[in-house]
C-alpha cells in the first residue's frame, strides 16, 4: 500500500484535499471519485524529509510542538489517540506534517503502540520524547505526558525564536559590510590603480590594497567555491560521530560557550527527570532515562559513573556533586529534596532556574555581539576607506 495526495472539489464545488492508502494510483483515483469528489490532481506522496533545510518538506520544531499540544487537548476532551492523529491529519494542510501523520496512523492501525512508531521516526522524536510517551501509554496518564512535553517544547521554540530575531540584525550588517568590501576590491580599488601606475616607492599601504584587490578579483570565484564547500561539508557530515565528539569537547573548554553548554544539558536532564519522576517512574530508571536525554558524550559518561554510584547506594547529592552539571548550590537543593522526600520538584526547579539563566545568558550575548560586530565591521570598512584616502593623498601631493 502506499499513501496519495489528492485535490479536487466537492459537489457543492468546494475545495478539497486530502491522502489515502492505495495499491497504485489507479485504485486511488477510483476511490477519490467514489467520494463524489471531481479530482483535480493525485500524486504519490513523497517521502518524509525531516532533515530539509527549507519550506515544505521540512517538520521542524514548531511542527512538533503543535502536534504535542494537540494531542494533548484532543486526549483531555476524551478522544483515543488513533481518533486524534486522524483528525489532525485531515485538519493539517502542512506536506511534510501530514506525510509524519500519515505515517504515525498507518502503523497505529497495524497494530503498533504511539512509542514505537515515533521511536522509528529518527531525529525527530528524541529518546526522552519517546520514553516518556513509553511510561504514559503503560500508565494511562498520555495526555498529562503530552501536555508537559508540550511546555517544554514551548519554551524550547521560544528560546529558538528569541535567538534569530537577536541574530538578524547583525547577520545583516554583516551582509552589508561584506558587500561593501566585495564592491570596494572590484570596482572603486581597481579605477584607482591608474593613479599609481608610473608612482614609484608606493607606501606599503598601497601596495597591500592593490595586491589584495587583485588577489580578491583573480581567486574570489574559489573562495566563494570553498566557502560554499565547507558549509555543504559541515552540514552533511554534521552528525559523523568523531567530528561530533571532537566539537562536544570544544564546546566543553571554550570560555563564552562553555557555559552555555552546562545550563541546556542541566535542563535537558532535570527537565526530563522532573516528568518522569511526576509520571510515577523509579529514580533509578528515570535516572538512566534522563541519562540518554545528555547529547554532550563526555557529560553523559560522567554522569553514568555518578548513575553507577548510586544504585550501589551512595547517596544521590553526593554522587551528582561530583559531576559538572551539579555544583554545590543545586546539590544542595537536592540533599534538601531527599529530606523532604521531594526529588521530584527539586529537579524542576534546578530545570526552570537553569532556563532562567539561559534566557539570561542568550540576552546578554545577543546584546553585546551586536555592538561588537558593528565595532568590527565598521572598522575594517573604514579602514580600507582610509587606507584608500592616504593612498590618493600621497598619490596627488604636489609638495615633493
Amino acid at each position: 500500500m502506499a499513501l496519495f495526495e489528492y485535490s479536487g472539489f466537492d459537489k457543492s464545488g468546494a475545495r478539497v484535499s486530502g491522502s489515502l492508502e492505495a495499491t497504485s494510483i489507479e485504485q486511488a483515483r477510483q476511490s477519490i471519485k467514489q467520494q463524489g469528489i471531481l479530482l483535480k490532481t493525485v500524486t504519490a506522496e513523497k517521502p518524509l524529509q525531516h532533515n530539509a533545510m527549507f519550506g515544505a518538506n521540512r517538520v521542524d520544531l514548531a511542527d512538533i510542538e503543535f502536534l504535542t499540544a494537540e494531542l494533548s487537548l484532543l486526549l483531555d476532551s476524551g478522544l483515543k489517540i488513533d481518533k486524534g492523529i486522524e483528525l489532525l491529519k485531515s485538519a493539517n494542510k502542512k506536506p511534510a506534517l501530514a506525510r509524519l501523520l500519515s505515517k504515525i496512523s498507518t502503523e497505529l492501525r497495524s497494530g503498533k503502540q504511539l512509542s514505537q512508531v515515533l521511536a522509528e521516526v529518527d531525529d525527530l522524536f528524541d529518546p526522552l520524547y519517546v520514553n516518556l510517551v513509553s511510561i504514559g501509554e503503560k500508565t494511562g496518564k498520555l495526555a498529562d505526558i503530552f501536555r508537559q512535553l508540550a511546555e517544554d517544547l514551548a519554551f524550547k521554540r521560544d528560546l529558538q525564536k528569541k535567538i534569530t530575531q537577536a541574530l538578524t540584525y547583525p547577520a545583516v550588517i554583516l551582509f552589508v559590510c561584506l558587500a561593501s568590501v566585495l564592491f570596494i576590491f572590484n570596482y572603486v580599488v581597481p579605477n584607482m590603480a591608474t593613479m599609481f601606475e608610473r608612482q614609484q616607492d608606493l607606501p606599503l599601504y598601497t601596495v597591500m590594497l592593490l595586491s589584495s584587490s587583485a588577489w580578491l578579483q583573480k581567486y574570489q570565484l574559489l573562495l566563494f567555491a570553498a566557502i560554499a564547500m565547507v558549509v555543504f561539508v559541515v552540514f552533511h557530515y554534521r552528525k559523523n560521530k568523531v567530528l561530533k565528539q571532537r566539537w562536544q569537547w570544544l564546546g566543553l573548554r571554550l570560555p563564552l560557550v562553555k557555559h552555555a553548554v552546562m545550563l541546556i544539558e542541566r535542563i535537558r536532564f532535570n527537565g526530563g527527570l522532573a516528568m518522569m519522576l511526576d509520571a510515577g517512574v523509579a529514580i533509578d530508571q528515570a535516572l538512566e532515562l534522563a541519562n540518554g536525554n545528555i547529547n554532550n558524550l563526555e557529560l553523559r559518561a560522567e554522569m553514568q559513573i555518578a548513575i553507577g554510584k548510586i544504585k550501589r547506594g551512595d547517596q544521590l547529592s553526593v554522587a551528582l556533586r561530583q559531576t559538572r552539571l551539579f555544583p554545590d548550590f543545586f546539590a544542595s537543593l537536592l540533599s534538601v529534596g531527599e529530606e523532604s522526600g521531594e526529588l521530584g520538584r527539586i529537579f524542576k526547579e534546578i530545570a526552570q532556574r537553569s532556563q532562567r539563566q539561559f534566557t539570561d545568558w542568550v540576552s546578554r550575548f545577543t546584546s553585546l555581539l551586536e555592538p561588537l560586530l558593528i565595532l568590527v565591521m565598521g572598522g575594517i570598512v573604514g579602514g580600507v576607506v582610509v587606507i584608500m584616502m592616504l593612498s590618493i593623498t600621497s598619490a596627488t601631493d604636489v609638495g615633493l
